[in-house]
């Protein structure tokens, strides 16, 4: 397959990402069309759609060196080589069982039943707001959109429309997610921080630091975790509900 796209955002790592797409709708990113892509015609029809899905590909998993992947997978995932398939994984960074970070990182869940980026095939899909399509001098017309988990660069192979009468299902069950609901942290940010943000960002980081960017298996109040974001090291404190940003 080819890489069609690549998106352009503030976070140029994973660490601080939401975990799923539209966690975060204030979540700016612009999609720019690689040269051969870049033909007005293949956009035609796409602005009547409000949402479209993103084919992407988890790209620092590939970049693992062979054997890393325990450390890549920050204890969330199974690889030991007698779960790899009998010794015959068709993927060297793949397990068939993960630790998702929903239910703690202590319980083990069937790779097909999470959204894990340790799969056999590097494979994401997001589902993205459409916000704009706009001219952008050499890049030609690029895609405006809110809400995507993916970080600065991340190549796209596809883009689709979403079609709510038939992608959409308010009946469906959510397994074992259900089960723990998301609860928000109350966040306080520094006000030389905030300062510093434009008001789009600023409301961003909120939304990601209210839904606790640790891993799940961290509950140390003592400790201070940073991330990227919008060319700023943010550093950050948990104490029980409340996160401090500065």
């Amino acid at each position: 397959m080819e890489v069609i796209a690549r998106i352009r955002n503030d976070f140029p790592t994973k660490f601080g990402l939401p975990r799923q797409a539209s966690l975060a709708p204030s979540l700016r990113a612009t999609i720019v069309f690689e040269p051969a892509y870049r033909v007005a015609e293949a956009l035609r029809g796409l602005e009547g759609f409000s949402h479209i899905w993103l084919i992407w590909e988890f790209s620092e998993w590939r970049k693992a060196p062979s054997g890393a992947s325990v450390g890549r997978c920050e204890g969330l995932c199974d690889s030991s080589p007698e779960r790899q398939g009998l010794g015959q994984s068709p993927s060297k960074h793949w397990s068939p069982t993960v630790r998702p970070p929903r239910l703690g990182g202590n319980v083990r869940m069937g790779v097909f039943a999470t959204r894990s980026p340790f799969r056999p095939n590097p494979i994401g899909l997001s589902c993205v707001r459409l916000e704009a399509i706009v001219e952008d001098g050499p890049n030609g017309r690029v895609l405006l959109v809110s809400g995507a988990d993916l970080m600065d660069g991340t190549p796209i192979y596809d883009i689709k429309p979403y079609l709510p009468g038939v992608d959409a299902h308010p009946e469906a069950t959510d397994g074992f997610v259900g089960t723990r609901p998301q609860e928000l942290l109350d966040v306080e940010i520094a006000p030389e921080l905030a300062a510093s943000l434009t008001d789009n960002q600023l409301a961003t980081l909120r939304e990601i630091l209210a839904q606790d960017p640790r891993p799940a298996y961290h509950d140390d109040p003592g400790r201070t975790y940073g991330l990227s974001y919008a060319g700023h090291d943010i550093h950050f404190t948990v104490v029980e509900n409340s996160i401090n940003a500065y």
